[in-house]
């Protein structure tokens, strides 16, 4: 019997609309759909998403990807998860791997693509998403970068000393994952002169999406959504 195919789909920041056609159709024709999530007890962001576009007859497959430093447990998981995918591949199951923003920017889909990419029996595609800060960018009309400034992407939970020399040199910067690390994040764009001018967006694109652009008014113990993202350019005086 011939395998099936593996496809990673960035489902982008929030709205359902911002999906790309290519996406769309392969979710429409896919036989199960993989919706990942960091624990049991949570629903599947990715999955509400793009439900509107998934067939009623489409199998649904959860997957818990956990989020730990029990490295043990985290790579049981992993190996447990890629034992179930590749069982449904050889039964000739096409399978969609739903992931929010772009699959290849700090996805969840990165743990099984880096597990199958070499892989000389099963064919994996990877379809992009549009990456939440772009989303962002877009929503509250501030270009992310012009003429001859950088930008930087790094996420909040970099070692200090990796954040604070990456700031040093940007223009302007995407941070993610500021969920964890705000009071720090908050400091290091004091000092980099990158505070009057940052916006936090949570649940970009979502129903509840909260739009923050006074960020040094937080108070140092504010815990931003998971969904979090800072958009900062350095200060103009």
């Amino acid at each position: 019997m011939k395998t099936g195919k593996l496809f990673g789909i960035g489902v982008g920041p929030g709205d359902p609309g911002l999906l790309t056609v290519k996406a769309v159709e392969t979710i429409k024709n896919a036989d199960i759909i993989i919706t990942p999530k960091t624990e049991k007890k949570d629903g599947s962001v990715a999955y509400n998403i793009a439900r509107k576009y998934i067939p009623e007859n489409v199998e649904i497959l959860p997957m818990v990807f956990q989020m730990s430093n029990d490295m043990e447990a985290v790579n049981a998981q992993w190996k447990e998860n890629r034992k179930i995918i590749a069982q449904k591949l050889d039964e000739g199951k096409n399978l969609v791997f739903l992931t929010l923003g772009d699959p290849m920017l700090y996805s969840t889909y990165m743990y099984i693509f880096n597990e199958f990419r070499d892989s000389d029996k099963y064919s994996i595609e990877t379809i992009p998403g549009i990456p939440a800060f772009l989303g962002i960018a877009s929503y509250i009309n501030q270009p992310l970068t012009e003429w001859e400034e950088n930008v930087l992407i790094i996420p909040a939970t970099a070692s200090p000393e990796k954040f604070d020399a990456a700031l040093s040199a940007a223009d302007n910067a995407v941070i993610m994952k500021v969920y964890k690390n705000f009071a720090y994040v908050q400091e290091e764009l004091r000092k980099h002169h990158m505070m009057k001018r940052s916006v936090m967006v949570s649940r970009a694109g979502l129903p509840d999406e909260i739009i923050q652009r006074d960020l040094d008014s937080l108070p140092a113990d504010y815990k931003p959504n998971y969904l979090s993202t800072i958009i900062a350019k350095r200060d103009e005086d």
